[in-house]
C-alpha cells in the first residue's frame, strides 16, 4: 500500500506545483494573456487547424492542460543583471568575499554566466501570449482572405475580446465568420496573342484545373498557370514565363458564378530600345555541346580534345576520360528536338546520381547560324568529381546481443573505373564488443570478448545490364542502374558465431520522381554456423525448460547426460537427452505427453536455428513516396515487396535427378537450401497540423510460406516483434509469437501484423514529445511448428495481438534526432484471457527505448 500512496502523493504534488505556478506573472494589469481562440462559422463552431493556422496569435503551448513552457518562461528573471547585484550586496561582505576567492574578474563572469543562463530560459520556455487588437485585426483580415480565396466572395468577419472574469488578466477572442453562398466557375474564355501558344493549349484544353462547376478557389487558378507554363515550355517555347499569363473574372450580375477569361499576352522584347511585343515561336536543339571536366579556372583555356558522337559533340580540355555514350546516355537534351524543360530537369538529375560529376550547369543560346532565331544551341558543362573518395566511420553501440561495442569501417570509392560512368566500391567493416553472454571458451579475463569483421565489394554500372535492350520499357529517364555486390562477414564469440557470404545482382530504375523500383535477380545468401556446440549457452529458455523436465521427479534418464548437480551437461548431455525422445529410446522415459511435445519443439528449433542456410533468391520492391523534401511532414510513402527462394535450385536438381536426403529433401553443396514466398506491405501516412503538430500512422503486413524444399523460414528472413521501431511496450525479439510469451531468447515467426500510430508535438525549442500506440505481433503460419499459442489458424487468434502505449521524448540536433520512448504493455496477450488489459501497466514492466531519427 505504501507504493501507490507515494506515487498519489507526488502527483498530487506535481499538479499542485504546477497549478501554483502564476501564469500571468509577467502580464501587465491593462494586458490579457490569450487563453482560447474560436472561430464560429455561421454562429456553429468549428475545429479545423487549416483555418486555425490562418490567426495571428494563439494561446501558449499547452501540456495536459498546462503552459508548461509558459511557466518555464516564467521563470527567468525579468531584470537578471540588477537581480544578481541586489543578491551580491544583499548580505554584508559577500561581494568582498567573492572577490577574494575568485577575483573581481571572475564575480563579473559570474553576473554574465547567470544573465546568459535566464536568456536561455526565456528563449526556452514561451513568452505569454498578450492579446493585440492589431493582429486582432489582421487574423480577421486573413480569414476573410482566407474564405474569398476560396470562393466566398461575400464573406464577413468581425471579432470579439472576451476578458474573463473569474480568471484575472486572461482573456479569449471569438471570431466570427457569415460565407454567405460561394461563387462556382462557369463559362471560361480565352484571349491568346500567339497562335503557336493557342494551338498548344487548345490540343491540351481538357486537362485544365479550372473546370465549370466547381467552386472557384485561388490555388486552382495559381495550378492552373503553372500548369500551362509547363506545358508551354516542354513543348517548345523557351522563352515563356508565368508573367505572361493571366486570369480575368467576371462575377457581376452572374448569378454567384465566375465566367473567367484566361489571357496570354505575347512576348515582350526590346528592340532599339523600344519594347514591342511579338508572338512566341516553337524552339528545336541545333547543338548539344558538353564540356566534361570542366572548372572555373580552365574556363579560358583552348579544349584539346573532342568527338562526335551521336549528334552531339563532346570536349575536354584534357585527354577525353570518359566513353561517348556514358556521357550521351545521361542526357536527354537531343539535337534535332524540339525544346523541353523536363530534358534539362531530367539531365541535372541524371547526372547527379551518377556520382561522377558535380551538380552540372546547362545553358542554352540562340544559335548564331539560324536567321530565324528558332534554334537553340545547349552547352552543357560538367565538373568532375575526385577519381578517389576514403571514407571512415565509428560509432558507439549497445544491443541485447552486446552490453557495448565499437564499430568502426572505411571504404574506398573508385569513379568512372572502367571510364563508362562506372563506380567500384570496396568498405571493410569491423566491431569488438563485451558481451556476458559471450560463448564458453572466450577470454572472460579480456573486458572485449566478442567481435566481427567483414568486407565488400560493390561495382555500379549506370544502365540495365542485361544481354538484351532494355531501353522500350525502362528508358533511361528512369535513372536505371545496375550493381554487382559480393560481401563476407565472420563472427566470433557471438551466437553460434556465424559465417555470411552473399552475392546480389540488382536493378533500380525510377518511373518518376515519387516512384523507385528495386529488382534483386539474384540475391544469394550462405550462413554457416561454426559453434553449434554453444546452442544451449545462447538459448538458455529451452535448456532450463529440459532441465525442469529432467528435475521434476518423474523422469529418468541417462545419468551420464547429467553432471554432479543432476543438470544436463552442455552441449553432450543436452542432445543425447532430447534425441532418446525424439527417437523413442528407452534409456529416458516417465515423460507425459505434454513434456514430450515440449521436447519436440525445442529440438526442432534447435535444428532449424543451428543448421546452415542457403538462399537463393530473387525479389522485388516497389516504392511510393510523394516527400517533397526532408522538412516535410505532409506526405505518404507505400512499399510493396515480394520474395521467392529456391525455385531454379529445386528445378536444376529435379531436372538433373539429384538424389534427397532422409529428410525428402535436396541438398546443394551438403546444405539443405531455402524455398519459400515472402510478401510485405508497408504504408506510413503523416498529416501536417500546423505549428510542429503532426499525426503519423503506419500499417505493416507480411508472411512467409515455405514449401517444397524447405518447412521452416531460415531465421534471417524471419519476422520478430518489439523494439524501438516496433512496438515499444516490449523488447526486440521478447513479443510472441501468439500468446506464448517470449519464451525464448529470440522470438521469430513467418506471419506479422504491426499498426502504429503517433501524435508529436513540440514541447519547447528543439525538445519535441509524442503519444503513441502500437498494435502487432507475429504468429507461425503453415510452417513445422505445431505450438497452438503461437500458431495462427483462424481470425479468432487476432485476439492475440499486443497493445502497447506510451509516451517519449525527442530532441532535433537537425541532423539527426535522438529519441528516448517509454512504452507499456496495454494489451499482453501473453496473459490469461480477462486478464490481459492494463495488467503489467506501470513503470516496473515499462520498456525504455533509445532510437536515432523516428519510428517511421
Amino acid at each position: 500500500m505504501k507504493r501507490p500512496l507515494a506515487k498519489i502523493s507526488l502527483f498530487i504534488l506535481t499538479l499542485s506545483f504546477l497549478i501554483s505556478c502564476n501564469a500571468v506573472k509577467r502580464v501587465e494589469n491593462d494586458q490579457l494573456l490569450l487563453t482560447e481562440n474560436t472561430i464560429f462559422l455561421n454562429n456553429e463552431k468549428i475545429s479545423e487547424p487549416r483555418i486555425y493556422n490562418q490567426l495571428y496569435q494563439e494561446p501558449n503551448a499547452r501540456l495536459l492542460g498546462t503552459p508548461l513552457r509558459l511557466h518555464f518562461y516564467n521563470l527567468a528573471k525579468k531584470y537578471p543583471d540588477s537581480s544578481f547585484q541586489k543578491w551580491l550586496i544583499k548580505k554584508p561582505n559577500r561581494e568582498d568575499r567573492l572577490n577574494n576567492i575568485y577575483s573581481k574578474k571572475q564575480v563579473v563572469k559570474l553576473n554574465e554566466a547567470y544573465v546568459d543562463f535566464n536568456n536561455w530560459i526565456k528563449k526556452t520556455g514561451e513568452a505569454p501570449v498578450i492579446i493585440d487588437e492589431e493582429l486582432t485585426k489582421k487574423s480577421v483580415n486573413r480569414l476573410k482572405a482566407w474564405y474569398f480565396n476560396n470562393g466566398w466572395f461575400n464573406v464577413e468577419t468581425d471579432y470579439e475580446i472576451k476578458v474573463l472574469e473569474n480568471k484575472k488578466k486572461r482573456g479569449e477572442i471569438e471570431y466570427s465568420v457569415i460565407s454567405h453562398k460561394p461563387y462556382i466557375m462557369d463559362s471560361i474564355f480565352q484571349r491568346i496573342d500567339s497562335k503557336v501558344i493557342d494551338s498548344l493549349y487548345q490540343v491540351n484544353a481538357s486537362e485544365s484545373i479550372i473546370k465549370p462547376g466547381v467552386q472557384y478557389k485561388t490555388l486552382d487558378i495559381n495550378a492552373e498557370r503553372d500548369r500551362l507554363t509547363r506545358l508551354f515550355r516542354n513543348n517548345g517555347v523557351y522563352f515563356f514565363d508565368q508573367e505572361y499569363i493571366s486570369f480575368e473574372a467576371d462575377t457581376v450580375d452572374t448569378n454567384h458564378k465566375v465566367n473567367t477569361t484566361v489571357i496570354i499576352n505575347n512576348r515582350q522584347v526590346s528592340e532599339n530600345d523600344v519594347s514591342v511585343r511579338v508572338p512566341f515561336k516553337i524552339h528545336k536543339i541545333s547543338k548539344v555541346n558538353v564540356f566534361t571536366d570542366y572548372t572555373f579556372a580552365n574556363r579560358y583555356q583552348p579544349v584539346q580534345d573532342s568527338i562526335e558522337y551521336n549528334g552531339y559533340t563532346i570536349y575536354s580540355f584534357d585527354e577525353l576520360e570518359y566513353k561517348p555514350r556514358a556521357i550521351t546516355d545521361a542526357i536527354f537534351i537531343r539535337p534535332g528536338k524540339i525544346f523541353k524543360d523536363t530534358d534539362r530537369t531530367r539531365t541535372y538529375n541524371r547526372m547527379s546520381s551518377l556520382r561522377v560529376f558535380k551538380y552540372p550547369n546547362i545553358e542554352y543560346t540562340l544559335d548564331p547560324t539560324d536567321t530565324t532565331n528558332t534554334d537553340l544551341v545547349a552547352n552543357i558543362f560538367l565538373t568532375p568529381q575526385p577519381k578517389y573518395s576514403l571514407g571512415f566511420d565509428f560509432d558507439i553501440s549497445q544491443s541485447n546481443i552486446q552490453d557495448f561495442g565499437i564499430g568502426f569501417g572505411g571504404s574506398l570509392l573508385i569513379r568512372n573505373v572502367f571510364k563508362g560512368a562506372e563506380n567500384f566500391e570496396i568498405s571493410g567493416r569491423g566491431s569488438v564488443g563485451s558481451s556476458s553472454d559471450a560463448a564458453k571458451g572466450s577470454s572472460k579475463d579480456n573486458f572485449f570478448n566478442i567481435s566481427e569483421i567483414g568486407a565488400d565489394i560493390k561495382l555500379t554500372f549506370p544502365r540495365i545490364f542485361l544481354p538484351f535492350d532494355t531501353e522500350k520499357f525502362i528508358p533511361k529517364f528512369m535513372s536505371p542502374f545496375t550493381s554487382l555486390s559480393l560481401g563476407i562477414s565472420t563472427q566470433n564469440n557471438i551466437g553460434l558465431d556465424k559465417q555470411n557470404l552473399n552475392g546480389i545482382l540488382n536493378y533500380r530504375w525510377s518511373p518518376s520522381r515519387i516512384v523507385a523500383n528495386k529488382l534483386d535477380l539474384l540475391n544469394i545468401q550462405y550462413v554457416r554456423n561454426l559453434n553449434t556446440g554453444n546452442y544451449f549457452n545462447v538459448y538458455k529458455n529451452s535448456y532450463n525448460t529440459l532441465n525442469n523436465i529432467v528435475q521434476s521427479g518423474e523422469v529418468v534418464t541417462n545419468p551420464n547426460y547429467l553432471d554432479a548437480d543432476g543438470t544436463l551437461i552442455i552441449p553432450e548431455g543436452a542432445e543425447n537427452f532430447i534425441q532418446d525422445v525424439v527417437s523413442g529410446n528407452t534409456q529416458t522415459s516417465g515423460l507425459t505427453a505434454d513434456q514430450k511435445n515440449e521436447i519436440n519443439g525445442i529440438s526442432e528449433r534447435k535444428n532449424r536455428l543451428t543448421e546452415n542456410n542457403l538462399i537463393f533468391a530473387s525479389n522485388f520492391t516497389y516504392t511510393s513516396n510523394n516527400k517533397e523534401n526532408l522538412y516535410d511532414e505532409d506526405f505518404s510513402r507505400f512499399r510493396f515487396k515480394v520474395e521467392t527462394a529456391g525455385n531454379l535450385l529445386s528445378a536444376v536438381s529435379s531436372l538433373t535427378g539429384a538424389s534427397k536426403n532422409e529428410q525428402g529433401s535436396y541438398d546443394v553443396v551438403g546444405v539443405n537450401f531455402s524455398q519459400y514466398v515472402k510478401t510485405e506491405i508497408d504504408y506510413i501516412k503523416h498529416w501536417d497540423w500546423g505549428h510542429k503538430n503532426i499525426l503519423a500512422i503506419r500499417g505493416f503486413g507480411g508472411i512467409a510460406i515455405p514449401y517444397g524444399n524447405a518447412n521452416s523460414i531460415p531465421f534471417i528472413r524471419s519476422f520478430f516483434a518489439g523494439g524501438p521501431n516496433d512496438n515499444r511496450a516490449w523488447q526486440a525479439y521478447d513479443l510472441g509469437p501468439g500468446s506464448s510469451g517470449g519464451r525464448n531468447e529470440f522470438n521469430e515467426a513467418n506471419l506479422k501484423l504491426a499498426f502504429n500510430a503517433e501524435y508529436r508535438y513540440n514541447l519547447f525549442g528543439a525538445l519535441n514529445s509524442a503519444f503513441f500506440i502500437d498494435i502487432g505481433n507475429i504468429w507461425n503460419v503453415l510452417d513445422i511448428v505445431e505450438d497452438e499459442a503461437s500458431t495462427f489458424t483462424s481470425l479468432a487468434d487476432l485476439k492475440d495481438i499486443a497493445i502497447g502505449s506510451g509516451a517519449g521524448l525527442r530532441y532535433d540536433f537537425n541532423f539527426f534526432v535522438l529519441r528516448l520512448d517509454v512504452g507499456f504493455k496495454t494489451y499482453d496477450p501473453s496473459l490469461p484471457l480477462g486478464e490481459r488489459w492494463f495488467k503489467n501497466y506501470n513503470f516496473s514492466n515499462a520498456v525504455y527505448n533509445v532510437g536515432i531519427n523516428y519510428p517511421f
